[in-house]
């Protein structure tokens, strides 16, 4: 996967990077053109991680990979077990 991803696409990818919890975007209403990402349990009553993106990270296949598998190291990291995932291509 080469081309530019779209907002909608991104959104997609990072969701699945998180199974079997949820991941919650967002794109504040600042002007900024980011993207927050907030991982939380099932329940909706714990964050596990927060990040933003610029539309540069999310935009880039291989920018947004890198920084999902590093969220994602760092969730089993710190003990959570999340579902096999790989970028899509």
């Amino acid at each position: 996967m080469n081309a530019p991803l779209r907002f909608n696409e991104a959104l997609l990818i990072a969701d699945r990077a998180f199974q079997p919890f949820q991941c919650v975007a967002w794109a504040p209403q600042n002007g900024t053109d980011e993207l927050s990402l907030t991982v939380i349990d099932r329940t909706s009553t714990r964050l596990l991680g927060r990040t933003q993106l610029t539309s540069s990270v999310y935009s880039d296949p291989q920018q947004l990979a890198q920084v999902l598998k590093k969220s994602r190291d760092e969730l089993r990291q710190r003990g959570f077990d999340l579902a096999p995932w790989s970028m899509p291509e």
